[in-house]
């Protein structure tokens, strides 16, 4: 897929530009290192017009992400926010993935950066994971320890690790990895966290070793609203194997259902599972069909 042309028009340090003009330095920590905080936002085409999903939510999290990682972060939020929609609409874009990315200036040293910048480009992107129900394997390689990295920060580098897990789950023919933390308790997906479904509950992993994600938070929320009980806790392989169903969720993920874990099958039918329900109510959500947010 490419993700730009040459009319593409991408924000960077203040200024908008042809993404095909644009350059970057080979010496910058953030290539060298992977020493940089990205953020994944979605925007959609609603009645009242283009909307980006939990904006500042999104960018909140890259202003925490940085300050976890030791990046300055010298932006107003609000301002990237206004940037942000002038992006879409210099690139005529309506439902769109958008993708901010703090790097760092050059500097072979393995120290803090010597300068910041930020980027932020958009592209046209369907659901990540298609709209199949999604076939895992529970891979090999386990979601790093919190105290090598801080898990709750979006950082580039981390994301070795889902690239790794999910080349192998492809290879042998899944659509998605299902990593395990270093206790062997079931963490997150390569880029998605995970609900399961037992006898009318939701569960999900709790917080210390997966990312908090905002599509994560939100479907909690609408468990509030929909008088669905949602419970946090270490969940374990065996947690999966005796569940009703599951899901994936994130930004670019939405809501995916899940068919099997390896040989998990999930025993109730998708379109009768409360993921399903979710995976309706997010829709409505972020269309601006139904205003959840009122009452959230």
């Amino acid at each position: 897929m490419k993700y730009y042309n040459s009319n593409t028009i991408i924000y960077l340090d203040g200024q908008f530009e042809k993404a095909v003009d644009s350059s970057t330095d080979l010496y910058g920590q953030s290539l060298h290192y992977g020493y940089a905080a990205f953020e994944g936002i979605r925007a959609y085409k609603t009645h009242n017009g283009n909307r980006i999903f939990k904006a500042a939510a999104h960018f909140d999290r890259l202003e925490r992400s940085c300050q976890l990682a030791n990046i300055p972060f010298p932006w107003d939020k609000q301002e990237l926010i206004k940037e942000t929609y002038k992006l879409l609409t210099l690139n005529k874009l309506k439902d769109a993935y958008i993708r901010p990315l703090v790097f760092c200036h050059p500097n072979m040293k393995l120290n803090e950066p010597t300068g910041v910048s930020i980027l932020i480009c958009a592209w046209d992107w369907d659901a990540y994971s298609g709209n199949k129900l999604l076939k895992l394997t529970i891979s090999d390689y386990e979601r790093p320890n919190p105290k090598s990295t801080p898990m709750e920060a979006k950082l580039s580098g981390n994301y070795v690790n889902s690239i790794l897990a999910t080349t192998a789950a492809n290879i042998k023919g899944y659509d998605e990895a299902l990593l395990l933390d270093m206790h062997g308790f079931v963490a997150e997906a390569s880029g998605a966290n995970i609900f399961i479904e037992k006898d009318g509950k939701l569960y999900t992993p709790s917080l210390g070793n997966i990312l908090p994600g905002i599509t994560r938070a939100t479907v909690k929320e609408l468990c509030t609203v929909l008088d669905i009980e949602c419970i946090e806790k270490k969940l374990t392989v065996e947690d999966l194997k005796s569940a009703d169903s599951a899901f994936l969720c994130g930004t670019a993920t939405e809501i995916a259902g899940i068919a099997s874990i390896d040989d998990i099958v999930f025993r109730s039918l998708w379109r009768e599972s409360i993921g399903y329900t979710i995976q309706r109510a997010y829709k409505n959500l972020v269309l601006e069909k139904v205003n959840y947010e009122v009452i959230i």
